[in-house]
């Protein structure tokens, strides 16, 4: 079954470019020209990564995931033992922007305390965008 040519999405610069009749637009072939709209997917990931060092205050880092990543405190102590273990961890996973924003807000503030605490943004290996 051929659908209706008017019916189909068409470009501005293509709408444009059309001719004063009302019929639909011809390629040099003879083939009909149709423009699909635009496929929209979803922002790519990125998370936040907390590293271990030997310096900065486990009570620290407590507080810093309550306060930046609104965890309760048993849960954020749980993700800080599995970071001193472990080596890293992610504390969340957001938009580039916001994710950047907040390990650098993490930093920022661990330098007014003296912490030497590492936090980066990362993109997602795992996420294919979709």
């Amino acid at each position: 079954m051929v659908g209706r040519a008017d019916s189909l999405w068409v470009s501005p610069r293509a709408q444009a470019g059309r001719r004063s009749h009302a019929g639909p637009d011809f390629d040099d072939d003879g083939d009909l020209v149709l423009e699909r709209a635009p496929k929209v997917g979803r922002a790519k990931r990125w998370c936040v990564v907390f590293y271990n060092d030997d310096y900065t205050q486990k009570w620290f880092v407590v507080h810093v995931l309550e306060q930046f990543f609104h965890m309760n405190e048993t849960t954020a102590t749980a993700f800080m033992m599995a970071v001193h273990e472990q080596g890293k961890g992610v504390a969340g996973m957001y938009t580039r922007d916001i994710a950047e924003t907040k390990a650098s807000a993490v930093c920022e503030y661990a330098r007014e305390f003296g912490m030497p605490l590492k936090v980066t943004a990362e993109p997602d290996d795992e996420d294919d965008g979709m």
